[in-house]
């Protein structure tokens, strides 16, 4: 009788504080990056700046400081962040503009798109997926009962978002804008939006998206070369050529952890948004497969915290966070693979890029808060209530 009181007495194991399982998948994706981007940027980075590190150093201080944010998002608990919402998007809009004023912005291959900080540069428009993530959660939980009218659950939201991809278009980025109207359409389909908007508004950004794609030179020459590659070998299909006789000559099992040719001044952006064509050279197809095996881990475990969300502003949050992570890889990995004519987006975790790193790294820590359950991190358990005695089968 003692031993069967003390059984009913004795609390149920307490639940891990963090999904495992998430966090593993995403450490061991920004591992594989650091030690990636050292493989696919020494040489150039040796012949650059006479310092074969100078890319790898930079990559640790973003995973520093995106471990921080990770970290702080599970200290902060998710439930604080929707007081945060609407300051953070204001602050990234303020930054977006910024980017664009002359002395501010830090111009690189073609694009303005950074600010300099010194050890690293940031860019806005990475910080504007999180924002739009967070501003959207916010408004759609608080309007769950009102999402099906257009004035209420529809226009808004449109409004907002298309002042962000307007701002980053502006900066010559149209990779991100995709990324944020694809956020969009998705939380507005879960939020329980009218499918006729959602149709409705493809139907109207179709038109205006091959105007922006025909109207500018260099984006006609990418869909060009991506219809017919080898016929634009010399010029706009040269680095998806290159990427696709990476891929080929990886084989199964790869060439070998740094032993791959497409870095050696072969494959531009080697280290940025085609790293995953190194990663195919060196590792093979059984590098790739593990690479797309962590990414699965991370959208399972995202949509298993979206539906066991304890509260709608929670369920939208780690929705948002998840789509951002699948979209910006499938993305990546499409146009490195040649089904998608070629875009500026970094393969989260993985690609140098310290701006994207910080913020995938924040948004991780957002979804891991949610999957938490409680909204916080290392908290001190609530104190479970004592089970009578008598509940064990017999009184002292």
């Amino acid at each position: 009788m003692s031993a069967t009181r003390d059984a009913v007495r004795r609390p149920p194991p307490p639940e891990p504080p963090v999904d495992g399982l998430l966090l593993a998948a995403v450490l061991i994706l920004t591992a594989l990056g650091l030690v990636m981007v050292y493989s696919a940027s020494a040489v150039t980075a040796e012949a650059r700046v006479r310092d074969q590190f100078f890319f790898l150093k930079r990559q640790l201080v973003a995973a520093g400081v995106g471990l921080g944010l990770l970290l702080a998002m599970l200290r902060l608990g998710y439930r604080r962040l929707e007081l945060l919402a609407v300051p953070f998007l204001l602050l990234t809009v303020l930054l977006l503009l910024a980017v664009l004023v002359p002395g501010v912005g830090r111009s690189a291959g073609g694009a303005r798109r950074w600010i300099d900080l010194g050890l690293v540069s940031f860019q806005p428009a990475e910080a504007a997926k999180v924002a739009l993530v967070l501003y959207l959660a916010r408004s759609l939980a608080r309007k769950r009962d009102k999402v099906r009218i257009f004035s209420i659950g529809f226009l808004p939201h449109v409004l907002v978002t298309g002042l962000l991809v307007a701002l980053v278009l502006a900066e010559r980025d149209l990779g991100t804008g995709v990324v944020l109207l694809t956020l969009l359409f998705v939380m507005l389909f879960a939020g329980g939006a009218r499918v006729s908007y959602l149709l409705g508004a493809v139907l109207l950004a179709v038109p205006i998206g091959w105007k922006l794609i025909a109207g500018t030179p260099y984006r006609m020459q990418r869909i060009l070369a991506f219809l017919d590659p080898w016929q634009h070998r010399e010029g706009a299909g040269f680095q998806i050529v290159e990427s696709l006789l990476g891929i080929g000559n990886g084989g199964w099992a790869g060439q070998g952890l740094g032993d791959g040719k497409g870095k050696l001044f072969y494959l531009p952006a080697a280290h940025t948004d085609f790293i995953a064509a190194v990663v195919a050279e060196e590792a093979g197809l059984i590098g790739v497969a593990a690479v797309l095996a962590l990414y699965g881990i991370v959208v399972w475990r995202g949509l298993r915290a979206t539906f066991n969300a304890s509260d709608a502003f929670g369920c939208f949050v780690a929705l948002g966070a998840t789509t951002l992570i699948a979209v910006q890889a499938l993305i990546n990995l499409a146009v490195v693979f040649g089904l998608l004519p070629t875009k500026g987006l970094t393969l989260p975790f993985v690609s140098y890029g310290g701006s994207s790193l910080m913020m995938l790294l924040a948004a991780s820590g957002m979804l891991l808060s949610v999957s938490a359950g409680k909204g916080g991190f290392l908290r001190r358990p609530t104190p479970r209530a004592r089970v009578p005695a008598a509940a064990g089968g017999g009184g002292r």
